[in-house]
């Protein structure tokens, strides 16, 4: 990513400000009355111990007391409005940009996940987020609360003197060279950390996941160390940018003590000479010990910000990202339909994006078939074939870079996405479940219509469909036998059910949309024999009137289907029905040899 300044990086959090223009308002105009009231107590000061001097009533100074005490009082409570509103504006913005990420998440499409991993996501969504928000509301606060109390402090400071002003701020002169060194520094020991902060999560987020892998293969102590070497880099990291923080604030200090040291000299001699008051001079150090509080808070601030920027420019990697499928640049409406919708496939070609070498990786190549309306197709091949891939370009997972794909003779680009995908039941190689209840996650696909829904209250068309897939699905028995029905929990992705009680698991939630196209990419590999026809025969009837695309490497599963294709290579080898092409004796024939061959095996 190229080198951005901070003011444009932060510039973008702009726009979320917006609504909250007000609090906004109110909470800086707080900071500033907060500022300029706490400026005026070094004067009351100054003017009570100038009456006692001159033996003036004490109802003078009582009236000053009460003053100062007014004054406080006052300060306390802009400070306190100030705190509650900006910091509150914080928390809304961090709110509204997660909610804005996570949004722009949902309409990335499969190539840019692929160059993603799941942990660094979740580290700026988590982590980068809350040091934009720290940027957002704590450190503007403290800036504008640096800057005014500054000019106020210092405004009085010449009021009383400004020659002493003038040599107690001498040593100021490299406090702008100074921030400019470090918070270079400390944008780029922060952006360091972040990024060992996404390794740290990722490794983390990859062991929980993969916990039956790595238990079954033995490598908790070798997984614990690599955590730990990457704990040890992150720490080392941290300690780099706490080392440049230990700097920062001390570097201020004695910028701000050797003005302090001045004022004691200089202001000194003025004194005995009569040029200033003795409460002149008391609040003449004040108000420096004022200015000083600024000096070193605006070190502090100028690291938040620092790391605002830095961890905005990652949040902002997120954001900006452009998806290759758009969502809804479609704008052709399908036309009206019963039962299933025909798909035809004219010449299309696909590789996945390119390496580093540039050299495109052909997965289909002169694809062309066509599939009618509530037709049933099968494709069959050897792994690597091309099956997984076809489907996904049917989902618009990814887009052909050759050829188009049609439905009921419109290309499916020219459709909104959001509109083709309702049309569509996917079961995917690798069933995906959530970690809600089994009648949520059936449902999952319903929930455009009805949102809210539990097992313990859904409306009676969805239980009637959710049975009804539950049923096809042969799902019924393992729903029975859970302690809470479809209420029942379910582990992270589904954990606690076997393999092919999840395939089954996500087939009733294909099912129970009733999509006119449904698409099984080997849906029922972990489910055996047995199972798998009763699930077939209650497929037929399933299917009946729908579009149906069945990618599977077991022959038993497609032998019924209307058409089957046999992919090689990315390309179409064969093409006919299940008796046309056994009578072949081609690719087809030679995989049933060997499934019957595999299945003579195992039976005996």
């Amino acid at each position: 990513m190229p080198t951005v300044r901070t003011p444009q990086l932060l510039r973008r959090l702009l726009p979320y400000y917006h609504p909250y223009r007000v609090q906004v308002a109110v909470g800086l105009a707080s900071v500033i009355a907060a500022a300029g009231l706490s400026t005026l107590i070094p004067t009351f000061l100054q003017r009570g111990i100038d009456a006692l001097r001159d033996e003036a009533h004490i109802s003078i100074v009582m009236k000053l007391s009460g003053f100062m005490l007014g004054t406080a009082v006052l300060s306390g409570t802009l400070r306190f409005t100030m705190r509650q509103l900006l910091n509150g504006v914080s928390r809304r913005i961090e709110t509204d940009l997660r909610r804005d990420v996570f949004e722009r998440l949902t309409t990335l499409d499969a190539a840019w996940y692929g160059r993603w991993r799941t942990g660094d996501l979740m580290a700026r969504l988590t982590n980068d987020l809350s040091a934009v928000r720290m940027a957002a509301g704590p450190a503007l606060m403290y800036l504008v609360n640096t800057i005014a109390g500054g000019l106020f402090a210092l405004g009085m400071m010449v009021r009383i003197s400004p020659t002493l002003t003038l040599w107690a701020l001498l040593p100021m002169a490299g406090l702008p060279l100074l921030m400019l060194r470090l918070g270079k520094l400390v944008h780029l020991r922060f952006e360091a950390v972040q990024a060992q902060f996404s390794q740290l999560t990722t490794r983390a987020q990859e062991n929980l996941a993969g916990v039956r892998v790595v238990r079954a293969y033995r490598q908790e102590d070798a997984e614990v160390a690599r955590f730990a070497a990457l704990g040890d880099a992150y720490l080392e990291s941290n300690m780099r940018l706490a080392r440049l923080n230990g700097l920062m604030s001390p570097g201020f200090a004695m910028l701000a003590g050797l003005g302090g040291a001045i004022t004691v000299g200089v202001g000194g001699t003025q004194l005995i000479r009569g040029d200033i008051t003795v409460g002149g001079f008391v609040a003449f150090g004040i108000y420096l010990a004022m200015l000083t509080w600024p000096l070193i808070a605006l070190g502090w601030t100028t690291n938040l910000f620092q790391r605002g920027a830095a961890s905005m420019a990652r949040v902002l990697e997120l954001l900006d990202a452009q998806p290759l499928v758009v969502k809804d640049e479609g704008t052709r409406a399908l036309p009206a339909h019963q039962g299933g919708r025909s798909l035809t496939f004219r010449d299309v070609g696909f590789h996945y994006p390119t390496g580093a070498d540039g050299t495109p990786r052909w997965v289909l190549r002169h694809l062309s078939f066509h599939v009618p309306a509530g037709s049933t197709l099968a494709i069959v091949g050897a792994t690597g074939s091309g099956k997984s891939a076809l489907l996904d370009l049917i989902t618009r997972a990814y887009d052909p870079q050759e050829g188009d794909i049609l439905v009921d003779d419109v290309p499916i680009r020219d459709v909104p996405l959001s509109v083709w995908r309702r049309e569509i039941g996917a079961v995917p190689q690798e069933a995906l479940l959530f970690s809600e209840t089994i009648g949520e996650n059936v449902a999952y696909g319903l929930d455009e219509q009805h949102p809210t829904w539990r097992a313990s209250n859904a409306p009676p068309e969805i239980m009637d469909r959710l049975l009804e897939a539950v049923g096809i699905a042969q799902l019924r028995e393992t729903i029975d036998a859970l302690p809470d029905g479809l209420a029942t929990r379910l582990g992270e992705r589904g954990i606690n059910l076997s393999g092919g009680q999840k395939q089954r698991t996500a087939l009733a939630r294909a099912l129970a949309r009733h999509p006119s196209i449904v698409l099984l990419d080997d849906a029922l590999s972990a489910v055996d024999t047995h199972t798998e026809a009763a699930i077939l025969h209650g497929l037929r009837d399933a299917l009946s009137g729908r579009t149906a695309l069945i990618a599977s490497h077991r022959v038993s599963a497609v032998r019924e289907a209307d058409q089957i294709i046999v992919l090689d290579e990315g390309r179409v080898v064969e093409h006919g029905t299940h008796d046309a092409l056994v009578a072949e004796g081609g690719h087809y024939a030679t995989l049933l040899q060997r499934q019957q061959l595999l299945d003579d095996i195992e039976a005996s």
